[in-house]
C-alpha cells in the first residue's frame, strides 16, 4: 500500500494503472476511519483493479474553518491508526492519498474556485451549515481531477452529500461512475459515524431514538399515512423529548430532495439532531413503486 501526498506522485502512480489497462476506484474519506469506510473499500475494490483512498480534512466544508478553534479544528484526526487499519485489510487499497491543506489548496481556501450546486445545497443540513456542499462539492471535484478514477463510492448516510455530487457529476459532465454504499450500522442501530466518539456511553446508547424513528416514519409511509407533515411533527416531538436538539425531520423526494406527497414513489426520510456535543444525521428511503 503506497503513502502519496502529493498530486504529481499520485499521477505517476495512476498513470502507471492506466498505461496497464486498469480501472481505478476512488474512496474519499476525512479519516478517522471506522467500519463503514472500510466497507467503502471493500465494495471499491469489487468494481476496481486500483483503488485509492484519500484521507483530507477539508478546511472549505467547515463554516468555522478560518476562525479556528470550532469544529475544523475539533474533528478527529487519526492518520497513523487508519494506515493500519487500512494495510491490514484483505482488500487493502493500492494508494493512501494525504495531502496538505496548501497541496490541495495552493492559493489559500479563501479564494479558490468553488463549485456550487443550485437548489439542493442550501437546504436541509445545508440550511444549518451555510456553504457547506460548496466545499464538499469543490474538493471533491478537485480530487476527481487529481485522480481520475473510473467510479468513486460514497456512503448513503450522507444522503444529501451524495444527491449533490451526483448532481455535479452529471451537470459538469465528469466521467466518473457514483455508487452509494449502505449505511453500517451499530447494534443499536445508530449510523456509524467519526462524529459518534464525541457520545457519552449513556448518549450512545440514547442515540438509537434517531434510527428507531425512521423506522416508525418508514413504516408510516409504507402503511398508506398520506399526512407527511404529521410524520414529520411528531417524530421531532418524540426527539425532543428523548433530549435531542433536532434541526429537522424532513420527508423528501429522492431524486431532488424537495418535499414528497404520497404521490410520490421515491422518497427518503432525513433526520439531522444534536445529541450532547454530536450532531448527528441519519436517512432511511422509501419505494413505493413496489408496494
Amino acid at each position: 500500500m503506497m503513502k502519496i501526498d502529493t498530486i504529481v506522485d499520485l499521477r505517476l502512480a495512476v498513470a502507471g494503472w492506466r498505461a496497464a489497462g486498469e480501472r481505478v476506484a476512488l474512496v474519499p474519506t476525512m479519516g478517522n476511519l471506522h467500519a463503514g469506510h472500510l466497507q467503502l473499500v471493500e465494495r471499491a475494490r469489487t468494481h476496481a483493479d486500483r483503488v485509492v483512498v484519500s484521507v483530507f480534512v477539508n478546511p472549505m466544508q467547515f463554516t468555522d474553518a478560518s476562525g479556528g478553534g470550532g469544529d475544523f479544528e475539533r474533528y478527529p484526526r487519526s492518520f497513523d491508526e487508519d494506515n493500519t487499519r487500512l494495510s491490514a485489510m484483505a482488500s487493502a487499497p493500492d494508494a493512501v492519498f494525504s495531502p496538505t491543506v496548501a497541496e490541495v489548496y495552493p492559493g489559500g481556501f479563501e479564494s479558490e474556485t468553488r463549485v456550487s450546486v443550485p437548489d439542493i445545497s442550501d437546504i436541509l443540513c445545508g440550511e444549518y451549515r451555510p456553504g457547506h456542499f460548496v466545499g464538499v462539492a469543490t474538493v471533491v471535484a478537485k480530487l476527481f481531477n487529481m485522480v481520475q478514477p473510473d467510479v468513486a463510492l460514497f456512503g448513503e448516510k450522507d444522503f444529501q452529500q451524495l444527491q449533490v455530487i451526483r448532481r455535479f457529476v452529471t451537470d459538469l459532465c465528469f466521467p466518473v461512475e457514483i455508487i452509494g454504499v449502505p449505511t453500517v450500522r451499530e447494534k443499536n442501530g445508530l449510523a456509524m459515524s467519526s462524529r459518534n466518539q464525541y457520545l457519552s456511553a449513556s448518549e450512545r446508547e440514547n442515540a438509537a431514538v434517531l434510527y428507531q424513528m425512521l423506522l416508525t416514519a418508514q413504516q408510516k409511509i409504507v402503511s398508506g399515512e398520506e399526512a407527511f407533515s404529521d410524520i414529520q411533527t411528531q417524530a421531532i416531538a418524540r426527539l425532543s423529548d428523548a433530549g435531542f436538539r433536532p434541526e429537522y425531520f424532513e420527508i423528501r423526494q429522492s431524486e431532488n430532495l424537495q418535499p414528497a406527497s404520497a404521490t410520490d414513489s421515491q422518497i427518503v426520510i432525513l433526520v439531522a439532531a444534536w445529541l450532547g456535543k454530536a450532531r448527528l444525521i441519519d436517512n432511511l428511503t422509501v419505494n413505493l413503486s413496489i408496494n
